[in-house]
């Protein structure tokens, strides 16, 4: 997960959490649950940004047991 990422996920639960304790303080119930749904979004920012870097990791294991396979097969033909 990116620096940029972390700092958006991290932004939006905060900005999600004050405007939740802010609607549970003042009672405005549809302020409560906007709050939630942007800590929600923040959670999905995060399991995006997750999976982005799983996929990129995979990618990089693939790239790298190709290229072993074909050295192996050059090796062998040499």
């Amino acid at each position: 997960m990116s620096l940029e990422d972390k700092l958006k996920a991290a932004a939006k639960d905060a900005e999600g959490k004050l405007q939740s304790a802010a609607g549970e303080l003042t009672g405005d119930t549809q302020m409560k649950a906007e709050g939630e749904v942007k800590q929600a979004q923040a959670s999905a920012m995060n399991a995006a940004a997750d999976l982005k870097d799983k996929a990129a990791n995979a990618l990089d294991n693939l790239k790298s047991a190709a290229s072993d396979a074909i050295d192996s097969v050059k090796e062998k033909l040499d």
